[in-house]
């Protein structure tokens, strides 16, 4: 019984089966170290040629590819047969669609890197119908061999030929990017994810505010609209306006030129440069972190202020204001920036309907729905009271 299993595996050394039962594994340039394949063998079918009249027969290995030498190139013995264009050449131990499906569903890391790097295949794989992913993946191959055909013919042509030397510089780039990739994948997979940026708990004028830590920014700014919340608008001096540049350009109001920040437990003095327009409420740029020898420690995950030895942790994604996550709430991934803004005024309208506690006119419906097309909104936003008032 084991001679009889012993039959159906080969054994492999670089990408070569040792056939020959009779010669030494030093004769095959085996060295201690060396790593050895036991591969079960394929019982593969032989397919029926398919002719097809009228069509050439092209040798391909008569051609000839730039930087090798043509001595390596002999001409053949005889014409070899065209290969039917359905059957690709696949890498041993890959020819059998069935046998792949059934390693990629035992390898959850392999499974894991083909839903990455060639989604269409997996949706396949994971579908469970091999008929399916057996199409795919032969569509896939003969569109490689295409290309490669395509490769070759490009590597063939006239030296002198501008538009052939633009496409070959155009594929050896196209196939250094992807195999800088692959590496990077493979080497350091973290570096495609996203991080969350650095965020602390403050108060400033005894007021919460999330401040976000940019040690690239030249000076700390607030919003209007926080400022307007921490009672501190009566003490910008709006003869330090301008207009603030980096990545855009905002205008700036003033400068608030000394407000109390409260970190944890000890109480800074801080100044800001006010700004109309800005989605974070507070930004404490590198002119305070100097002033205050604050340094970030990302190996523990706080900010530490120097010049009182305090520290406070930076917050999770979960407890960042809504313009710093990664998606826009709890379910609210697929939403734009500009929907949640039109929702937030229709739940504004709303809470304005409820608190006056009256019916309104048709003239202020006719009035607030004009406002909300001007604006870009859909009249489906407004609140169901004021929908109500219009029948």
């Amino acid at each position: 019984k084991m001679k009889k299993k012993s039959k159906m595996l080969s054994i492999v050394y670089a990408e070569r089966p040792l056939t020959d039962n009779n010669r030494s594994l030093a004769s095959y340039g085996l060295k201690d170290g060396d790593v050895v394949i036991l591969r079960q063998k394929e019982t593969v079918e032989p397919r029926p040629s398919i002719r097809f009249p009228g069509l050439p027969r092209i040798d391909f290995s008569s051609i000839a590819v730039p930087g090798t030498s043509s001595q390596q190139h002999q001409p053949p013995a005889q014409r070899p047969r065209p290969s039917p264009p359905d059957a690709p050449s696949f890498p041993q131990g890959l020819d059998n669609p069935a046998l792949l499906r059934e390693m990629l569903l035992a390898n959850p890391h392999e499974l894991s890197l083909l839903k990455e790097r060639n989604p269409p295949l997996a949706e396949a794989l994971l579908s469970g119908d091999l008929e399916k992913f057996t199409r795919v993946l032969l569509e896939q191959q003969q569109d490689r061999a295409r290309r490669e055909q395509e490769r070759i013919r490009l590597y063939s042509a006239d030296p002198f030929d501008l538009e052939a030397q633009a496409k070959i510089e155009e594929d050896i780039r196209q196939q250094n990017i992807e195999e800088n990739m692959t590496i990077a994948m493979e080497e350091a997979p973290e570096s495609f994810g996203q991080v969350v940026m650095l965020y602390i708990n403050c108060k400033v004028n005894g007021h919460p505010v999330k401040a976000f830590v940019d040690s690239g920014a030249q000076m700390t700014i607030m919003s209007q609209a926080c400022a307007e919340r921490c009672n501190i608008m009566r003490l910008v001096d709006r003869r330090w306006a301008g207009i603030a540049k980096g990545v855009g350009t905002q205008k700036i109001i003033g400068r608030v030129h000394l407000a109390q920040v409260q970190i944890e437990g000890d109480f800074l003095a801080c100044s800001f440069s006010i700004l109309e327009e800005q989605p974070m409420d507070m930004l404490l740029g590198l002119d305070m972190l100097k002033r205050h020898q604050c340094s970030i420690d990302l190996k523990k995950n706080v900010l530490v202020i120097g010049t009182t030895g305090s520290q406070t942790t930076f917050l999770p994604e979960g407890e960042l204001p809504e313009c710093a996550r990664l998606a826009y709430g709890a379910g609210r991934e697929d939403v734009r920036p500009e929907e949640i803004a039109d929702q937030e005024l229709a739940e504004a309208i709303q809470k304005s309907v409820e608190e006056a506690g009256t019916r309104r006119s048709p003239v202020e419906i006719l009035i607030c729905i004009v406002f909300m097309l001007c604006i870009g909104m859909s009249v489906s936003s407004l609140p169901s009271q004021l929908l109500g008032d219009t029948v």
